[in-house]
């Protein structure tokens, strides 16, 4: 049985948290929120709290152990970006790409 949970339109770059998802497939729930308490970036953060959604959700299930179910897949998917432009000079205009990320988070349980 797989759980999933998702959190979406999140104000982060998708590229600056798959930098960190990559150390977390593969490893259990407890393993990965240790490893995510002692990242500085912001999508740490973002992360642990969208791992602590799944594990919540595997609760709801019936027949789900929490303390045996390992991170099967994580992934961070481009959302909508939002486009603004900084004032430059000679009355020019650059723009300025405000990324937006979909966290989705895969959890199974270990096959003993």
């Amino acid at each position: 049985m797989e759980v999933t949970a998702k959190a979406k339109y999140v104000r982060i770059s998708p590229i600056k948290v798959r930098k960190l998802i990559g150390s977390l497939k593969g490893k259990s729930v407890q393993a990965g929120l240790e490893a995510l308490k002692f990242m500085p970036q912001k999508g740490a953060g973002l992360v642990e709290k969208v791992i602590r959604s799944a594990v919540a959700n595997a609760d709801q299930v019936s027949g789900l152990d929490v303390d045996n179910l390992i991170i099967r897949n994580i992934t961070a998917d481009s959302g909508p970006t939002l486009k603004r432009f900084r004032a430059r000079a000679r009355g020019r205009g650059t723009r300025i790409l405000k990324r937006t990320a979909h966290i989705t988070v895969h959890l199974t349980e270990k096959s003993s």
